[in-house]
C-alpha cells in the first residue's frame, strides 16, 4: 500500500504519517497546497524551503502546488490524480482529529482521485494524542496561534507543561479548534533535527505567524 501525506508541516500530518507506516503502509510522497505566490502554505503559513527541507529529512519527495481558495478543491484532485499514476498510490493520509466536516471533504476528494481517505487518529481523544506524540519522539513548535495565546508562544516547543499552560487559558490542548498551528522539526521519520527559529512575529486578522528561518 502505497500513501500520500497530505503533509501541513505539523504534529497532527506527521503522527498520522508515522500511524500509517506502522500499519504497513509505505508512505511515497508529501503533499502540501501553498498560497498563490507559492512561498507559504495555506494552511500553516510555512515557507516552501522549510517544508523541503522537512521533505529531505524525511527522504521523500514533496509536491507542492499554489491555489486560491475558490480553485483548491478542483487543484486538490488534480494533484492527487497525478501523483496516483506517478506512485501508484492506493491512500492518502489525513491527520485530522474529529472535524466531521473535513473528513467529509477528504473523502470526497479522495473518492474522486480513486483513492482510500485514511485518518489513523480520527476520534481519538486530543490530550491524550499530544502525549502519546510526545512520547514518540516527535518535536514540534507552535509557529501561529489565536490572540487568546498571542506571540508570546510563538517558537515555543510542545511540551506537556505547555499542554498545561494552553489548557489553563482555555486553548484545546492539540489546537484541532484552530487556535495554534505547528511545525515538526524533529521526529522518527527524520533523519536529523532541522534547526529552526522563529525571528519575528506578525498579526493578521487577530492571528499572529511566525517568520521562519533555517539555520
Amino acid at each position: 500500500m502505497n500513501c500520500l501525506s497530505s503533509w501541513s508541516g505539523g504534529k497532527d500530518s506527521c503522527f498520522a504519517l508515522m500511524k500509517a507506516v506502522a500499519a504497513g503502509m509505505t508512505p511515497s510522497v508529501l503533499f502540501n497546497v501553498m498560497n498563490e505566490s507559492g512561498k507559504i502554505s495555506r494552511s500553516h503559513g510555512i515557507p516552501e524551503h522549510i517544508l523541503r527541507a522537512q521533505a529531505a529529512a524525511a527522504k521523500l519527495p514533496i509536491h507542492l502546488i499554489s491555489s486560491s481558495w475558490q480553485e483548491y478543491e478542483k487543484n486538490f484532485v488534480q494533484a492527487l490524480i497525478s501523483l496516483k499514476e506517478k506512485y501508484l498510490l492506493t491512500d492518502a493520509v489525513f491527520g485530522d482529529i474529529d472535524l466531521q466536516a473535513h473528513r467529509d471533504w477528504e473523502e470526497k476528494v479522495c473518492t474522486s482521485a480513486g483513492l482510500n481517505a485514511y485518518l489513523p487518529l480520527w476520534l481519538q481523544n486530543r490530550k491524550k494524542l499530544v502525549f502519546e506524540m510526545l512520547e514518540s519522539g516527535i518535536e514540534t513548535m507552535i509557529v501561529s496561534c489565536n490572540s487568546t495565546m498571542g506571540p508570546s508562544f510563538l517558537g515555543r516547543t510542545i511540551t506537556v507543561s505547555l499542554v498545561d499552560e494552553l489548557e489553563a487559558l482555555g486553548v484545546d490542548a492539540c489546537g484541532e479548534n484552530g487556535e495554534f498551528h505547528t511545525l515538526v522539526y524533529n521526529c522518527p521519520l527524520f533523519t536529523q533535527a532541522l534547526p529552526i527559529t522563529v525571528t519575528q512575529t506578525m498579526e493578521h486578522e487577530n492571528y499572529w505567524f511566525s517568520e521562519l528561518v533555517l539555520h
